[in-house]
């Protein structure tokens, strides 16, 4: 097994200050540690973005985000060089693109249409599916959350130009990294902090704080009774699954993301994380 993790830009031989605890716990594990060029493999150029590796091994990539064709990219490199990503490149789209996962966790997750692109009639189409009332506004892989009145959240779908105008707006904040198409998710009312989950084949590892709130854990660890079964009937292996509380006491799936692109708190110790990883 080998652990990928991003260069650090100022000295290329070293993991990215934000990975370096985990490269050095998945060392002193007995790991062996490669770090790679992420601004290479943003930009699409995967084969100058490795360096010297281990061939005929399996890797665990830990790092910043990628879109879904650099993934492909970055898996079709490492395999030209006899390194298998654990993690296909169809299994990263179906975990990192919401369309990929949403069937399967429907009856967990709050309804949800979305468009192919970000035109206006096909984002008319998706509102009038969800009918009126209040909705959150995202794309494939992210939400503008710390824009939330300005671009994430739409009071009343039945008002058309207002629900543009946010569209409009999150559009416009995206720029370049839109990915997809409008996803418009039906507003729930939460009464915790969200959780973070990790999964490794379809088992929950480790359960903790979300990044955005490190020092929040959770007051009680989520049922995950509903949750379970349906992820181990999507069959990927390796990703994190965040929920929290609704207002009436069901535990609910607020997103699902690919685990190697998924950030960890500062107040999870690495070695919680990368034991059932790595193993």
């Amino acid at each position: 097994m080998l652990l990928l993790v991003p260069a650090d830009p100022l000295r290329s031989r070293r993991p990215e200050p934000h990975f370096a605890l985990e490269a050095t716990t998945a060392r002193e594990a007995g790991v062996p540690v490669a770090v790679v060029d992420h601004d290479a493999l943003a930009r699409g150029d995967a084969h100058a973005a490795l360096r010297q590796l281990p061939e005929e091994t399996e890797a665990v990539y830990r790092g910043w985000m990628l879109r879904s064709e650099r993934y492909a990219a970055f898996a079709d490199a490492l395999a030209a060089r006899g390194v298998t990503l654990r993690t296909s490149a169809e299994q990263y789209r179906r975990a990192h693109e919401l369309p990929g996962w949403y069937a399967a966790l429907g009856s967990v997750t709050p309804a949800t249409t979305w468009t192919l692109g970000d035109g206006r009639d096909a984002f008319d189409q998706a509102r009038a599916a969800l009918d009126s009332g209040p909705a959150v506004l995202r794309d494939y892989c992210k939400s503008m959350k710390h824009h939330w009145d300005e671009a994430a959240f739409i009071p009343d779908l039945a008002d058309p130009e207002a629900a543009w105008a946010v569209a409009r707006r999150f559009r416009q904040l995206r720029e370049d990294d839109f990915v997809g198409g409008f996803v418009l998710r039906r507003f729930e009312r939460f009464t915790s902090a969200e959780v973070r989950t990790w999964w490794r084949d379809g088992r929950c590892v480790l359960v903790g704080p979300h990044p955005d709130t490190p020092d929040r854990p959770p007051a009680v660890d989520p049922d995950l009774t509903a949750v379970a079964p349906l992820l181990a009937g999507l069959g990927l292996p390796f990703v994190t699954v965040d929920l929290a509380l609704r207002d009436d006491g069901e535990w609910r799936v607020i997103e699902l993301g690919d685990g190697q692109v998924s950030d960890r708190p500062s107040t999870v110790d690495p070695a919680r994380l990368l034991t059932p990883l790595l193993g």
